[in-house]
């Protein structure tokens, strides 16, 4: 008769150790394929060019960009901002001033002048400046952007003794951004010590020969029509109690802040070293037209009546 042992099936013990072995290795290779390996460089850095040699690979420059964007401070509402989704009328000053943009991010960096976008609020000067900083950034160039009275207000700020920012630590990355925007340029009180800030900035930009984009509402020559308007509805605001007025020293003044970017010029308000600093670093762009905000809620109000 056949032994019982040969009916039995042969049974292999394995123990512990080897166990933990074999699942290890299933798991490294599970985490070896799960990561993605670049088809470029596969992971060195480096990628070989036909022809050309070797250079930093693609991979290693999109994280850069990466990089660059978050560092740029722009601001959350004009994160989109870029030179593709920026609408304007053939021949129009908006479209003059995207041209402009679309000139400066193709030459640099054989740029020796910036943009000085001047004009009335809600033309796009911020969207034009901002998608320059978005098309630098996509070539690898460290951009920065801040409005200008929140670069004065953070500066302010250093001086309190509980903040941990100092100024010199405030200011560094605006001295050294390789392309700054400032943004609103003039709209904030020009105290003598907003002056003195301002010339501290820019002169150091001018004299480092740094790239500088500024927008501004104030112009450089208000219209005279313009200039007369302001003047007649301020002599109506004088005799209408329901016009708006502030209070100084205990008695209800006409307030005529909203004003002033129709009757100051540029020059008014950052002074005439500074005015004469930006003929040289910019070149001044004007942009005309309606104000996109009120055309935009004009067509909200349409449509709720259909």
């Amino acid at each position: 008769m056949p032994s019982d042992k040969a009916n039995k099936s042969a049974v292999r013990i394995v123990n512990r150790d080897e166990t933990s072995d074999a699942d290890s290795s299933k798991n490294n290779l599970n985490i070896a394929t799960d990561t993605a390996v670049c088809q470029y460089c596969f992971g060195t850095g480096t990628e070989v060019v036909s022809g050309k040699g070797a250079r930093p690979c693609r991979c290693r420059a999109q994280d850069s960009r990466q990089r660059f964007l978050e560092a740029a401070r722009i601001p959350r509402r004009y994160v989109n901002c870029t030179l593709d989704n920026f609408k304007s009328d053939p021949n129009s000053s908006p479209n003059i001033a995207f041209r402009y943009a679309c000139r400066l991010v193709l030459d640099y960096p054989d740029v020796d002048r910036g943009l000085l976008f001047m004009g009335p609020v809600g033309v796009g000067k911020t969207h034009l400046a901002v998608a320059i900083l978005q098309g630098l950034i996509q070539k690898g160039v460290p951009c920065l952007f801040y409005e200008f009275g929140s670069l004065l207000k953070e500066i302010q700020d250093s001086y309190n003794p509980i903040s941990k920012n100092s100024e010199l630590r405030v200011l560094a990355p605006v001295y050294q951004a390789e392309v700054l925007v400032l943004d609103e340029l003039g709209a904030t009180i020009p105290t003598d010590w907003v002056r003195d800030t301002m010339h501290q900035i820019i002169n150091k930009r001018y004299n480092d020969k740094k790239l500088t984009i500024f927008t501004t509402n104030f112009l450089d020559n208000p219209g005279t029509e313009q200039d007369e308007a302001a003047r007649q509805d301020e002599a109506i605001d004088d005799q209408d109690e329901d016009a708006p007025r502030r209070r100084t020293r205990g008695k209800l003044t006409v307030d005529r802040r909203a004003r002033q970017s129709a009757t100051q010029t540029l020059e008014d308000r950052i002074g005439t070293r500074l005015r004469s600093r930006l003929y040289e670093m910019c070149n001044k762009v004007l942009i005309e037209g309606e104000d996109y905000r009120k055309r935009l809620d004009k067509r909200r109000f349409d449509s709720t009546r259909i």
